[in-house]
């Protein structure tokens, strides 16, 4: 959990105790359901308080899973601050324990900081769906994501608001934004780049953003969560410029990926959860239908006008008047109505086929359907590609983690499989691939073609269900 006052008072060293008692009195706090008091420095303020990060707050953080789940409505704007939290809790433990010898000074520490706060400001509306299925059906070759919109936000924040900061700062912080790629690694025997483990990180997946979604996300949906990152926090040190972690508290980090598995499994793969991948399909398709119109695919290219763009596009649609967002209005209507998109069927892909699995199209199964009956059309069939894996793909993320023995060890190591391979899956990735049907009459000509489609890819079907009889008969 956060810090209490005291708690942050307790980490300074006895003899910088009135400044740090100064520091305190010049920062906001905010109470946090997950963390209890977040203090927000005067910097980080600066950002807090515009337009562009105040946005965040119309972003669901788990995008339409409120339509199913009713109290998963946090936002992106508590995670951020969630994130700037923790983040700032790492590194002041870093350099509690090994701040001499790893030279972390204030500018580190609020570097860190600010990347977590502002890891997120470039996320669209609904999040995920937005980026990964929405923006690829409007621009196939165009290569785009929140993080690197993220970057350019920072940048024209700074700029619009004439925040002071030192350039060096903020050109580190972007670096951190981007970690998630190890590429963006820092090189050099002074290039401190273990602070890039911290918020986004691409090295191994350990990072203060997944410890925070976690906990908010199994919170908001009613699900239990046992994953202890506190203990992580605690025990972790540097060795050779980077995070490593106490080989007891290897099952902790374990179960952090399985947790995060669990979540996905959880969230996207429970029965109810169906009519969630439905309505998010029904959302893409109301903002395809309304782009032209409304130009929103524009918006990725300018942050001044990009920062405009939430959740509230679909009241937008909603309540327009005009004729050309006819289509899209009906869609959303349609979802308050809940007459969604008709589950057909789901098979999950072989795991001797996932390495040149390639995503399952509409033309797909419209181009497998038998001669006769009911003449299928693309725009007749939806289908969802969900991937489910550890943070890695098909690999396992623990290849990539480093322990220590104990505090008078410098000697670092991994931790084999055999060692724990009673609680390691026997594959890390799951792909699931989900089929609708837009009209209700048709659910019975797709999913005919879904399992004509199975059997001219594997020689088999591998769905688990029958098709319900119930969906079959409705004409």
């Amino acid at each position: 959990m956060g810090a209490s006052l005291n708690d942050e008072l307790s980490l300074a060293p006895v003899h910088d105790f009135n400044s740090s008692f100064q520091d305190l009195r010049c920062f906001k706090h905010v109470h946090d359901n997950v963390h209890g008091n977040i203090y927000l420095d005067p910097l980080s303020l600066k950002f807090i308080d515009t337009e562009q990060f105040q946005r965040l707050r119309e972003l669901k953080q788990l995008g339409a899973s409120h339509m199913v789940y009713p109290g998963a409505v946090h936002s992106r704007f508590e995670h951020s601050l969630g994130v700037y939290w923790l983040a700032g809790e790492a590194i002041q433990k870093l350099k509690n324990y090994q701040g001499a010898e790893l030279d972390i000074d204030h500018c580190d520490i609020q570097t860190v900081k600010l990347a977590g706060l502002l890891h997120d400001v470039g996320h669209g509306p609904f999040s995920h769906l937005f980026e990964r299925e929405f923006i690829p059906q409007v621009f196939s070759d165009y290569e785009w994501s929140h993080e690197l919109m993220s970057v350019k936000m920072v940048d024209y924040m700074v700029d619009e608001h004439h925040i002071d900061i030192d350039s060096g700062m903020i050109k580190r912080v972007k670096e951190m934004i981007l970690s998630s790629s190890e590429f963006t690694r820092p090189k050099g025997s002074r290039a401190k780049g273990f602070l890039y483990d911290i918020v986004a990180n691409g090295r191994n997946g350990i990072d203060v953003d997944k410890f925070d979604y976690i906990v908010r996300d199994c919170r908001a949906c009613g699900l239990g969560c046992n994953f202890q990152f506190q203990r992580l926090m605690e025990t972790m040190r540097v060795i050779d410029d980077e995070i490593c972690y106490k080989a007891k508290d290897y099952l902790t980090v374990h179960k952090l990926f399985a947790t995060r598995a669990d979540l996905y499994r959880t969230v996207y793969m429970h029965p109810k959860v169906k009519v969630r991948t439905a309505i998010e399909l029904m959302l893409v398709d109301a903002l395809l239908k309304a782009n032209d119109y409304l130009e929103i695919s524009s918006h990725i290219h300018d942050p001044s006008q990009y920062w405009k763009l939430d959740d509230t596009i679909v009241k937008t649609i909603e309540t327009a008047p005009d004729q050309e967002l006819k289509e899209s209005r009906d869609l959303i209507l349609r979802i308050r109505r809940r007459n969604l998109y008709q589950f057909c069927n789901e098979y999950a892909v072989p795991k001797d086929k996932l390495e040149n699995f390639k995503d399952v199209t509409a033309k797909d199964i419209v181009c497998s359907q038998k001669n006769g009956g009911v003449l299928l059309q693309e725009e007749d069939v939806a289908v969802s590609n969900v991937r489910i894996d550890l943070t890695r793909g098909r690999n396992n993320p623990l290849d990539r983690i480093y322990f220590f023995k104990d505090y008078e060890s410098d000697e670092k190591f991994k931790i084999s499989d055999d060692r724990i391979s009673h609680l390691l899956p026997t594959s890390y990735q799951d792909m699931i691939v989900r089929v609708y049907s837009k009209k209700p009459e048709l659910v019975e000509a797709i999913s005919e073609a879904f399992e004509n489609f199975q059997l001219k890819m594997y020689g088999i079907k591998t769905q688990v269900h029958a098709t319900p009889e119930k969906k079959k008969r409705r004409i």
